[in-house]
């Protein structure tokens, strides 16, 4: 069966290949403003871009992923300019935040929705840490503005659950359900 990763994120697209599967991409391109926060707008947001592109292959299984960063009831997407992302970085030195990675598995057999949450903390950060790190432009396609697999592990104090749900794609129970579906 084709498997199809409805994402353009190089990040994804190398976790699902470290699992050993073959796949394609085909990024969703849909409209991400809408009013849900939390585990409810990840499970939204990645159910909307599996079945974007589910409608035209109804025989695959189409994954769709999203990932936000989430502090003191606030979503930090990706950051649009380096004040915003300033901002973001800003207001998470020396904090715990939360991360929320939610999963949509559409195939013809059963839909399959979940999210996994890690949490993140922050050591107390510099204004010029933050400016440097800036600098780098690794920031601006990351929610939260940091990536924790790249240099914006030197933001981070500690992690606590998977660290794939942090990079974006919670490697084992994605693997778990494709073995499922494929065994069918």
């Amino acid at each position: 069966m084709d498997i199809i990763l409805a994402s353009n994120s190089p990040r994804r697209k190398e976790i699902l290949e470290s699992l050993g599967y073959k796949f394609r991409i085909a990024p969703a391109d849909i409209d991400e403003n809408i009013d849900l926060t939390g585990e409810r707008l990840v499970c939204e947001l990645a159910k909307r871009k599996a079945l974007r592109i589910y409608n035209y292959n109804k025989d695959s299984i189409v994954i769709g992923s999203d990932t936000i960063v989430y502090y003191n009831g606030k979503v930090y997407n990706k950051p649009k300019s380096e004040e915003e992302c300033y901002f973001m970085l800003k207001s998470l030195s020396g904090k715990t935040h939360e991360v929320i990675t939610g999963v949509y598995i559409a195939n013809p057999f059963e839909p399959i929705s979940f999210f996994e949450k890690a949490y993140v903390t922050f050591r107390e950060l510099t204004d010029e840490e933050i400016y440097n790190y800036i600098k780098t432009k690794e920031p601006f396609d990351k929610a939260g503005g940091y990536a924790i697999q790249g240099v914006g592990n030197s933001l981070v104090e500690s992690y606590k659950g998977d660290l794939y749900t942090i990079i974006g794609l919670p490697k084992d129970l994605v693997n778990s359900h494709l073995k499922r579906l494929l065994n069918r």
